[in-house]
């Protein structure tokens, strides 16, 4: 949803930018599944990517050998809003 809802709102900023902002979370995602434990805990289990060109963060735990993400979260906005998806 909210991934979905932020490539809309690029789209509409610019033409080919809501493509570029799923091209980027796409390669984040894959980096984040070749190195889980390379980016900044927010606790113990659950970490944060963040995205180069747009204010976004990946933020996941390892679930077994993969990943679950949490939120694709804006950087400034509703920080922590994702915390009641841990269960």
């Amino acid at each position: 949803m909210e991934l979905d809802d932020a490539i809309a709102w690029y789209a509409e900023q610019a033409p080919g930018l809501g493509d570029a902002f799923l091209i980027e979370v796409l390669k984040t995602l894959r980096l984040v599944e070749q190195f889980p434990q390379a980016w900044h805990p927010l606790r113990p289990e659950i970490r944060r990517c963040r995205l180069r060109r747009f204010p976004y963060s990946v933020v996941y735990t390892q679930d077994g050998p993969g990943i679950l993400v949490l939120a694709v979260a804006h950087q400034h906005r509703k920080p922590d809003y994702w915390k009641n998806r841990l269960g």
